[in-house]
């Protein structure tokens, strides 16, 4: 009974206090002011340029110019342009090939360098290098890797008898959407290696000496313990690696500009050729707008993915 009037008295107390200093005594009310700034920043410099993109896009605009509103013109245009349809083509092949490569070898590499082997910490700066590297210089140096001239590749295997020409790498279609794959795959590993790499390190040791002693194989101890505790880290690295690849712009306009004959193109690169070096800013908006879909699907996915976090305290996946 005095359990209950002192639940009681505490109800009416509450209930007595005005709102406002409820919320403002409350550890809630703390957390947004705290979240208030980051908040307002991405707010400003996310949402309002996203807003104003997809204004632009159902209108004329110039540069130097307002423009005028004209409704779903651009994306009309758009539905009917072949070069569109092949940035949108080679989007998703550069997007698809390179997370999915990218994934694989992180994941070995992951697994590689949480075992106990000489040199790891060494091993591990080395691993980090191409992610350190700036993207410009990279693309530089594989742009001087795949010349047509002077690539080390065709001299190498000149040399060896294998070609007896140089290989057109970024001349031809095909050879410079594997390039420019290949180059972010090289660039985009550390980022899965070492994220995977922190996920690992948080699975308790003595889940593994558990599986052994119970005479548990190699693959079972992956596919039984390691992969589902991992799963919601895979799914936050593989979100950001898809968003990362899909909108990539800094590579593929400083290997190839798009080229040759569009085969490069991706949505991003040819929104900046329309929009800013054609000056029409509303069709390069409708371009970068019509990106939008694809990744909030990408978002979608990892969202999905972090409901699986439950493994990680022995719950269901709800």
């Amino acid at each position: 009974m005095a359990n209950m009037a002192l639940q009681a008295s505490d109800v009416a107390s509450r209930r007595a206090t005005p709102l406002w200093d409820r919320l403002r005594l409350s550890r809630g009310w703390l957390g947004f002011w705290f979240m208030l700034p980051a908040a307002a920043i991405l707010v400003l410099f996310l949402g309002y340029p996203l807003l104003k993109g997809i204004w632009l896009s159902f209108t004329n605009a110039k540069i130097g110019r307002t423009g005028e509103w004209i409704g779903f013109e651009h994306y009309q245009w758009l539905w009917e342009d072949d070069v569109f349809w092949l940035s949108v083509f080679n989007t998703l092949l550069y997007t698809g090939v390179a997370s999915v490569v990218k994934f694989g070898i992180g994941l070995y590499l992951a697994l590689l360098l949480n075992k106990h082997i000489p040199f790891k910490s060494l091993i591990r700066s080395i691993v980090l290098i191409p992610f350190v590297v700036p993207t410009v210089l990279s693309a530089i140096a594989f742009w001087w890797i795949f010349d047509s001239q002077f690539s080390i590749v065709s001299w190498s295997l000149r040399q060896m008898g294998v070609i007896d020409r140089n290989i057109d790498f970024l001349g031809d279609a095909n050879n410079a959407r594997a390039c420019v794959i290949f180059a972010n795959i090289w660039r985009g590993i550390p980022f899965i290696a070492i994220t995977l790499l922190a996920g690992l390190q948080t699975v308790s040791p003595s889940l593994y000496e558990a599986a052994v002693i119970d005479g548990a194989s190699p693959w079972q101890i992956f596919h039984k313990i390691t992969l589902p505790l991992l799963t919601p880290i895979i799914a936050v690295v593989m979100t950001f690696s898809v968003l990362f690849t899909f909108t990539d712009f800094q590579l593929i306009w400083a290997m190839t500009r798009g080229g040759p004959v569009n085969a490069t193109h991706l949505m991003a690169t040819l929104s900046y050729q329309r929009g800013i070096l054609s000056g029409s800013l509303g069709e390069g908006a409708a371009i970068a707008t019509a990106m939008v879909p694809f990744l909030l699907a990408a978002i979608g996915i990892s969202w999905f993915g972090l409901q699986r976090r439950a493994w990680q305290h022995g719950g269901s996946d709800g």
